[in-house]
């Protein structure tokens, strides 16, 4: 079992990449596909499938970019590293969404204001939604394996669109079957449900980002866990001012241990360092600062 923040190895930068470089694939070839597929039904769902395709492309691209940026080590103007690059690409692609599903909300609701919409070749376009399923679940595998070896947000973020995109998938061919059975007003209905779901599952995406821009602490069972260990060490009476945050996959760990004051400098000083090897042990990839006190 893997443990949290592990070191980001070669083989975590080529499977981040990996991840990256074949969203962006997947999407390029369902925007193709789907364009000629609205063409020849003229269905609003599969619009609003191809829209989504788009701006998955789009937030790809910029997780792409994002991956590269983050994997860049520390330099002299970034010295905390480059790993909130992530949760920036996050927040992009969350805009980018938002901006689609509202753009189809509002096709829907003139559609359903309006008098239908007669939909031609509904057979192509289901072949086109299972080919469409079949390529995303492909790509879902693939994330799904690199998230969990890597932990990348980025990545986890791409996948959550790709899961998206599989319901609104199946949706569109049980709106496009009810179209030919004569139930035209399922296509803009199914539309309207689409969007709305995409905004309701952008939302926590976005702000799980935005508290990791500003900054937020470590998830409390990890702070506990951290608290434990430090306590365990022999010499240390207590813990205060501890402080986390995360960067990336590098997780940033302050506190203040209270140490007998009677003790020799090179006592408390391996007391500390004591601390320190144990929080590396748990969290292995993280940056740690231990202020002595004397108690």
């Amino acid at each position: 079992m893997s443990k949290p923040f592990e070191n980001i190895s070669d083989n975590h930068e080529k499977l981040m990449k990996l991840a990256s470089v074949a969203s962006v694939a997947t999407a390029a070839i369902l925007i193709i596909v789907k364009i000629a597929a609205w063409f020849m039904t003229g269905s609003l769902s599969v619009l609003a499938t191809l829209l989504d395709s788009v701006m998955d492309v789009i937030a790809s691209i910029i997780t792409l970019v994002a991956v590269k940026i983050a994997l860049e080590p520390a330099d002299e103007e970034h010295r905390f590293g480059h790993g909130k690059a992530e949760y920036l690409a996050v927040l992009a692609q969350s805009a980018f969404i938002s901006g689609s599903a509202i753009i189809l909300f509002l096709s829907a609701i003139d559609q359903l204001l309006g008098e239908g919409n007669s939909i031609d070749n509904e057979s192509v376009g289901m072949t086109v939604m299972l080919f469409s399923i079949v390529a995303t679940l492909m790509l879902l595998a693939i994330q799904s394996y690199v998230v969990k070896k890597t932990g990348s947000a980025a990545i986890a973020a791409d996948s959550m669109h790709y899961r998206v995109d599989l319901l609104t998938n199946v949706s569109v061919i049980i709106a496009l079957y009810g179209v030919s059975q004569g139930y035209f007003y399922l296509d803009p209905t199914f539309a309207l449900l689409i969007s709305i779901y995409m905004l309701i599952s952008v939302g926590k995406m976005a702000w799980d980002a935005a508290q990791q821009l500003m900054d937020h602490s470590l998830p409390e069972h990890l702070v506990h866990k951290i608290e434990s260990i430090v306590l365990a060490i022999e010499g240390v009476r207590g813990i205060h001012e501890m402080r986390t945050r995360i960067s990336g996959r590098v997780p940033f760990i302050q506190m203040h241990i209270d140490l007998n004051g009677d003790q020799s400098l090179r006592e408390a000083h391996d007391i500390g360092q004591a601390a320190e090897d144990a929080i590396m042990e748990f969290l292995p990839n993280a940056d740690i600062i231990v202020h002595l006190d004397p108690d």
